[in-house]
């Protein structure tokens, strides 16, 4: 018998559980949104199925697990001002909003980030606030940032983004090229020093430069 959405994200939480996701905050946001939405519609039946799924504009979305991991990993809190670099299908932001104060997202693809206005106003979500336009530059006039997340992988640490983080802020990063294993990286600001953690091992699409009107 096939099992429905419903049963398919209960299991998918006692995975999420079972490969270290703790905090309940985020296990409980992840279940009440309904991933099925941020996806093609040919895909929905592998919405709670732990892996990553191709979307619109030659982009993904993120694996479940490691949207939990890199969430778990800013140590949101509902005081937080949060920046995510990469909007995409919306999911994460989503994920972000639910713990956190305001979110400021920015997506380079237009269509994109059209199809994410869409369903954060289906899930009547409004403290998310969306531009369009070049993640590597951030959003200076927003900041600073309690924490910053960047969801998709930087062969450097764009310096315009540390500018911005708060003093005791945290950004959660991958970084690496394509062509070598990449890794999440949590950088803590301490005064002029930024503090690197090397995490998980992970494989992202690259952070380009620049904005795309059409996918």
């Amino acid at each position: 018998m096939k099992r429905t959405l419903a049963e398919k994200k209960a299991q998918l939480l006692d995975e999420l559980r079972s490969l270290g996701i703790e905090d309940e905050a985020i296990l409980s946001v992840i279940n009440s949104i309904p991933r099925e939405d941020f996806i093609p519609r040919a895909l929905r039946r592998q919405a709670y199925e732990n892996a990553a799924l191709p979307i619109d504009s030659g982009q993904t979305i993120s694996q479940p697990y490691i949207v939990a991991y890199m969430t778990q990993c800013l140590k949101l809190t509902k005081k937080h001002k949060v920046l995510e670099v990469g909007t995409g299908s919306g999911y994460q932001a989503v994920v972000l909003a639910g713990l956190c104060r305001r979110l400021f997202t920015i997506e380079r693809h237009l269509p994109l980030l059209n199809g994410a206005e869409a369903i954060f106003k289906k899930l009547n979500i409004f403290n998310i606030t969306t531009l369009f336009g070049n993640g590597m530059k951030g959003w200076p006039e927003q900041a600073p940032f309690d924490r910053i997340m960047v969801t998709a992988a930087s062969e450097e640490i764009p310096s315009k983004l540390l500018e911005q983080l708060k003093e005791g802020g945290i950004m959660v990063i991958p970084v690496g090229a394509q062509t070598e294993t990449q890794h999440i990286i949590r950088i803590t600001r301490k005064g002029d020093d930024y503090i690197q953690e090397n995490l998980l091992p992970v494989k992202f699409v690259p952070m380009l430069p620049g904005i795309v009107h059409e996918s």
